[in-house]
């Protein structure tokens, strides 16, 4: 018996279905479906130490189907927020297109979808960044292959994270917004890049709330 088959087994014990087993474990649905479907074979261990724990298994034996099934009530497993939402990754082609009364689900197919514990509002998503630009040697800093959470319509504040686009080209790109003597700018973290004025050709898609390594790269 594989993992989604242990964890069937236990969910029809309980007599759960998987929306309860998600309200339940803190795990998203979504997630416990790809889990279920064979989708996603290898689960984070922080994934299955919930499932587990919400199963009354131990992780391993829901894992690996080794060790002993039995929970043991005395260990308490170190978990994150209980509540995640989860957002398309989408491309830089179309976060240049994106504006406040997009609808996400007409602008083609995702890349993936990956969660956070940061609202995101319900047009969110999720950006990979591309080039060496807001890689810093001191302080924040975002590598390229990282991705970051963009949540357009937000309100921006001096020294946040922005996507912005240039109007007439829909060309995105992902730099800190500043405000300086009245004036705004898009200033890169690596200082060989030049920092941008931001005037009537440029529009804010919106504020950056989450950024991570994808976990292919982990």
């Amino acid at each position: 018996m594989d993992i989604a088959g242990r964890i069937r087994a236990k969910m029809a014990n309980a007599d759960l279905n998987e929306t309860q087993l998600g309200k339940r474990s803190g795990v998203p649905q979504p997630t416990i479906n790809r889990i279920l479907s064979g989708e996603s074979a290898s689960p984070r261990m922080p994934t299955i130490a919930k499932l587990a724990k919400a199963l009354r298994v131990s992780p391993e034996w829901l894992m690996y189907g080794t060790g002993d099934e039995k929970f043991d009530a005395n260990v308490e497993s170190a978990t994150g927020p209980n509540r995640y939402y989860e957002y398309p990754e989408i491309s830089w082609v179309q976060a240049g297109v994106a504006c406040e009364a997009m609808d996400l689900f007409n602008v083609g197919d995702f890349e993936a979808m990956h969660p956070s514990d940061a609202w995101a509002g319900p047009n969110g998503f999720w950006l990979k960044v591309r080039g060496p630009s807001m890689t810093s040697s001191n302080g924040m800093s975002f590598s390229e292959g990282m991705l970051i959470l963009v949540a357009p319509g937000s309100d921006i504040e001096s020294g946040q994270y922005v996507v912005a686009k240039l109007i007439d080209t829909n060309e995105a790109t992902f730099k800190q917004f500043i405000r300086d003597s009245g004036r705004t700018y898009l200033k890169p973290l690596n200082p060989a890049f030049p920092t941008v004025e931001i005037d009537d050709a440029w529009s804010i898609v919106g504020r950056v709330v989450d950024a991570k390594w994808p976990r292919s790269v982990l």
